[in-house]
């Protein structure tokens, strides 16, 4: 059996879309509360813009480039983007009756209705008349094409309304901006003895007042439409002087680039779509026709109007084992471990902070990634630069859709006194590491955070991430090395306890895996338990599948993208693969090894792809402290018994909930915030191990 197959391998795009699906199901999981199925669509809206944006653009660039290279699963470009399409009609067409005929009946029966235009009674009409006067006519720009005005540049991703129009025999087109700096729902006013709470869609309203707009025109037809237009861009590193310079110009061309999707509304009047269509240069398998709201990321708003119908209120903890005392001393006892969200990512700002005013701080040297609109960890690094303190920042400018964020940061970083490094000429910084240089009593002592989530204290509440702080001499030399490289062009010549992408992970994880194989060609237990993101390295599933035929058993958490094909017979019969979506955006790396008894642990900012193995800067951190070992082993040991969020994957690529008939519903992330609330009431002096029992089934 060939492990190298095409057969054997499955497409990256088409993976990401298994995936979206599994978001989508959440959205139609009726044991979700209503406003969280809202916010799961909205999610699976927003993902598919990003992937049309991304990956969607650049396959179309490679058939355009005449590429016919074919990917780990046999597929050229020209079949993957026919794949593709075929795929995205058949998830658009149930996003949209997910939101009409599942989540608008829903929501009517809750008391909150989006009305369409013909359903508003005459004083709801009044008063919409009024408001679009007031507050949406004057934001207004019709924008109409003729002989003197060509076609207008229409930005990504806004939604707007085609409209022809009729005047002295002949026919115009026109088209207006739906303005984003407006509200896209409208609440109108209650009655007197009204319950409802009602609701009307900003392009709804602007469509009914399309005479007033072009008041000399009869208006023939009219239809919402809404373009994707390729956003990613090609840095030519190799000739570029200045990066910053080159990453700033490129995203300026980003609003603009080539349109490669265009949603339009079901029932569009034929000329509206034959105009689009060809003023737009947009194959007809890239049109998409959408029978409900286009857009339908508006939902991420609409889950605030409304406070009940959510998961219930979470608030992280303050980790049991991290006192409210100097980071320093604390590290210097033991290793401290912090699970995210369910623990707060307090500690981390902590120990930033306490390292700017601590004056036994010589340096601080961080990799910053994404960070949030109002950053404490920048506040920091500003105020140990303004200390005097040495502060080395390498902000990653290349990181997708936050280049001009972090661009911001980088300056304002610099200004403060900071040594920025924009980035590498060809590879992304995406570790996640924070090295602090202290003076003491026995010399220079190194504290060291490492972590496999961004330090970004708004997604710290909503992504599952695990941080390791420590004062490990191997591990502080191994940072020191690490940052010597980053800044400079030395490279050491051998590692203590890290592994480092893009020159060494790859091979350590190859190694660690072969070691697996090892035992078990020799008739010892050999096992492996991994989660991560995604999975699509060929060389890596190659030996998984060669580990799977010698007998190791292993057991995968991939929350999106898999490559793999588990339960193949003489190929991975002894692979499974598992994926949760829930409340929290599982984003934590795990690795495990068995070593014949003698068990290993670690985490990483990687995943198992290529880009992450061989185009990026990352870092695989071992956890040797026995008591967070079993923390961590807590971690899989839930996940691998979670029978709620967990969707299981089939040989043929496709995933099924779990069948709960005879097995107690067991969900792994509502176990961590209860088991943390629990660890967070209890003694923190001695800190508590909990154990993780799986539940038993009550029948057997």
């Amino acid at each position: 059996m060939d492990i190298y197959d095409p057969k054997y391998y499955i497409n990256r795009e088409l993976s990401w879309l298994q995936f979206n699906y599994r978001i989508i199901e959440e959205a139609r999981n009726k044991q979700n509360p209503l406003m969280e199925r809202l916010k799961f669509l909205a999610i699976s809206a927003s993902n598919l813009d990003e992937f049309f944006m991304v990956r969607v653009a650049g396959v179309e660039d490679d058939v355009y480039d005449g590429v016919v290279k074919k990917d780990l699963a046999g597929m050229t470009p020209k079949d993957q983007l026919k794949a593709i399409l075929q795929e995205t009609h058949e998830m658009m067409n149930l996003m949209c009756s997910t939101f009409t005929r599942s989540l608008l009946p829903t929501l009517k029966q809750n008391h909150l209705c989006i009305l369409d235009m013909d359903e508003l009674s005459d004083q709801q009409r009044v008063w919409l008349d009024e408001y679009f006067h007031l507050n949406v006519y004057p934001v207004l720009t019709p924008m109409a094409v003729d002989a003197s005005r060509p076609f207008p540049l229409i930005l990504n991703k806004t939604l707007n309304l085609g409209v022809i129009l009729h005047k002295d025999e002949e026919e115009s087109f026109a088209t207006v901006q739906v303005p984003s700096v407006l509200g896209r729902f409208i609440e109108l006013p209650k009655g007197k003895d009204e319950t409802d709470r009602a609701f009307v869609m900003l392009e709804d309203l602007i469509a009914a007042h399309l005479s007033d707009l072009f008041s000399k025109y009869e208006i023939k037809a009219y239809a919402p439409y809404r373009i994707t237009r390729n956003a990613g861009f090609e840095l030519d590193e190799d000739d570029t002087r200045n990066l910053l310079t080159e990453v700033e110009s490129k995203l300026k061309k980003r609003r603009t680039g080539e349109a490669i999707r265009l949603e339009i509304a079901s029932g569009a009047d034929e000329r509206i779509y034959d105009i689009l269509k060809d003023k737009l240069d947009i194959k007809k398998s890239s049109v998409f026709s959408m029978q409900g709201p286009l857009d339908l990321t508006f939902l991420f708003k609409f889950y605030g109007v409304e406070d009940e119908m959510k998961f219930a209120p979470f608030k992280p903890v303050r980790p049991a084992m991290i006192e409210r005392r100097n980071m320093f001393e604390q590290i210097k006892e033991r290793d401290l471990f912090l699970h995210l969200p369910y623990e707060s990512f307090d500690p981390v700002i902590e120990f930033v902070s306490q390292a700017a005013e601590d004056p036994n701080v010589l340096a601080i040297k961080q990799t910053l990634y994404r960070v949030s609109g109002n950053s404490p960890i920048i506040a920091a690094l500003e105020k140990a630069a303004d200390n005097g303190k040495q502060v080395t920042v390498l902000v990653e400018v290349k990181a997708r859709f936050d280049e001009e964020n972090n661009i911001i940061w980088a300056k304002k970083l610099e200004k403060a006194g900071c040594h920025v490094i924009y980035g590498l000429l060809g590879l992304k910084t995406h570790s996640k590491i924070t090295l602090v240089v202290r003076r003491e009593e026995e010399g220079i002592i190194r504290y060291v955070h490492l972590g496999t989530g961004n330090y970004n204290d708004a997604t710290a509440t909503v992504y599952t991430d695990l941080g390791l702080f420590t004062c490990s001499e191997p591990i502080g030399e191994d940072a020191t090395a690490l940052f010597n490289m980053i800044s400079g062009f030395n490279e050491p010549r051998h590692w203590n306890r890290l592994a480092i992408a893009p020159h060494w992970l790859r091979k350590k994880f190859v190694d660690l895996i072969d070691r697996e194989i090892e035992h078990a060609r020799q008739g010892s237990e050999a096992k492996i338990i991994a989660k991560m993101n995604s999975l699509i390295d060929k060389e890596i599933i190659a030996k998984l599948y060669e580990a799977s035929q010698a007998g190791v058993k292993i057991q995968l958490i991939v929350r999106g993208i898999c490559g793999l094909r588990p339960g193949i017979v003489g190929l991975s019969e002894n692979i499974e693969v598992r994926s949760i979506v829930g409340q929290f955006l599982e984003h934590s790396r795990i690795y495990y090894f068995y070593n014949d008894g003698d068990e290993e642990y670690y985490c990483s900012s990687a995943d198992w792809m290529p880009r992450n193995l061989d185009r990026r800067v990352e870092i695989l951190f071992p956890v040797e402290d026995e008591t967070i070992q079993q923390r961590v082993r807590e971690i899989l040991d839930a996940q691998l018994a979670d029978t709620v969020r967990a969707s299981i994957m089939h040989p043929d690529g496709s995933y099924s909930h779990i069948d709960l008939r005879g097995k107690t519903r067991f969900d792994s992330q509502q176990y961590f915030v209860d088991v943390t609330n629990k660890r967070h009431s209890e003694d923190t002096e001695a800190y508590p191990h909990h154990t993780f029992i799986p539940m038993k089934n009550p029948e057997a």
